[in-house]
């Protein structure tokens, strides 16, 4: 199965900045591992959502076959 690749940097100040490689603009932050991670699955799952909402304004009164496939089949 494909994944994302997630970058995480200590950040001078403390704590950790991250980001997802794929998805640059999945960007978050965090005190801890842990704490980034989390924050950062949160950002990466508000880019798709705002990328799916996007696309379905760009096709909305067009005649579109609409399939979901899995990133196991990249």
């Amino acid at each position: 199965m494909q994944n994302f690749t997630a970058i995480f940097e200590r950040a001078e100040e403390g704590g950790f900045v991250c980001w997802v490689e794929e998805m640059p603009e999945a960007v978050s932050q965090g005190e801890t591992f842990e704490e980034a991670k989390t924050n950062l699955l949160d950002a990466l799952k508000l880019v798709i959502e705002t990328h799916r909402d996007e696309a379905e304004n760009a096709i909305r009164g067009r005649e579109v076959i609409r399939k979901e496939i899995p990133l196991s089949a990249l």
